[in-house]
């Protein structure tokens, strides 16, 4: 079966979990209610945090001893000790995450309910940020379009969860897409290992993207990319002819009801081609709908990131 074929068959309803509809989500102006019932809702059932350490700290030298890792000697100090010590490190369970939102315009289209891909990438993006910060974990937010639109760091603690929530909440979608400067941005600010999740409809060039994933991935972050789409471009549910206009550069084609097969499929490839360049890469993808409940999709990411996933 097909990924967009077990994407239709998603429930877009489930008491246990969709605390409210994204409709209703998107017309909410306090994004820290949003992001809060978002959390509770995914979180329902769920006993571990989904997010642990990505670093460790040096502690202290012991004597080298038979067995240790050659990799944690230090040679500087044996050239000048001529003794042969190891380092050791100390867990540290804190998080640094950056979140990494396309506010292109194509991310400007909306649903049939009304609701952008932009406003639930939103709100995805909040309920991270509060789950991360409610952990006393560190988070920060890039936005782009065709630049980098806007930063702000990764830091923990209340007062910086609010800035960020308060720059999600004027984000406009505009502009074309160059998403790889930005993610490149993100990446080299991150210091050391931590968390990165990108929030976007993935209309770009994929290599350029994929290229940045990777390279963030092999430094030795946790990447995650979450691909927000709208059923309408998933489904294609119109008749006769429309005129279809590029939201980024105003090209227009006129399409019909005859080439809805052909671009399903294309679509079905596109999405499928994104998880396979995911999967590979080590990186978890999670393709959602702006009809499904921000919390359904919250939760399907934090089960398969968490402990149980083996990441």
């Amino acid at each position: 079966m097909s990924e967009l074929q077990l994407n239709s068959q998603l429930p877009t309803h489930n008491s246990s979990t969709d605390m409210l509809s994204p409709t209703i989500l998107s017309s909410i102006t306090d994004l820290e209610f949003v992001a809060r019932v978002t959390v509770e809702g995914a979180l329902s059932g769920l006993h571990r945090s989904p997010f642990h350490g990505y670093s460790a700290e040096f502690s202290q030298y012991r004597h080298y001893r038979p067995g240790d890792d050659l990799k944690y000697i230090d040679w500087k100090l044996f050239a000048r000790t001529d003794r042969i010590y190891t380092k050791q490190f100390r867990e540290t369970t804190n998080v640094r995450m950056q979140l990494v939102v396309d506010a292109s315009a194509s991310m400007g289209f909306r649903d049939g309910a009304g609701v952008s891909k932009l406003e639930y990438a939103r709100t995805l993006a909040s309920a991270v940020a509060h789950l991360v910060a409610g952990q006393g974990d560190a988070c920060g937010l890039t936005v782009f379009d065709q630049e980098l639109r806007s930063y702000l760091g990764s830091r923990p603690g209340r007062s910086h969860l609010r800035a960020l929530l308060v720059m999600l909440s004027k984000l406009s979608a505009r502009g074309g897409t160059i998403s790889a400067p930005a993610l490149r941005r993100a990446v080299d600010l991150l210091r050391g290992r931590g968390a990165l999740i990108l929030f976007s409809d993935l209309y770009e060039d994929p290599d350029a993207i994929e290229a940045e994933l990777k390279r963030a991935a092999r430094i030795g972050h946790d990447v995650s990319v979450f691909h927000v789409l709208t059923p309408e471009e998933i489904e294609w549910p119109w008749r006769g002819e429309v005129e279809v206009e590029d939201s980024e550069t105003g090209a227009r084609v006129i399409a019909s009801a005859s080439g809805a097969a052909d671009y399903r499929a294309r679509l079905d490839a596109f999405i499928r081609g994104w998880r396979e360049r995911c999967t590979s890469a080590n990186i978890v993808y999670v393709a959602t709908r702006t009809n499904l409940a921000p919390a359904h999709t919250l939760r399907e990411y934090l089960l398969r990131r968490g402990p149980a996933s083996g990441r």
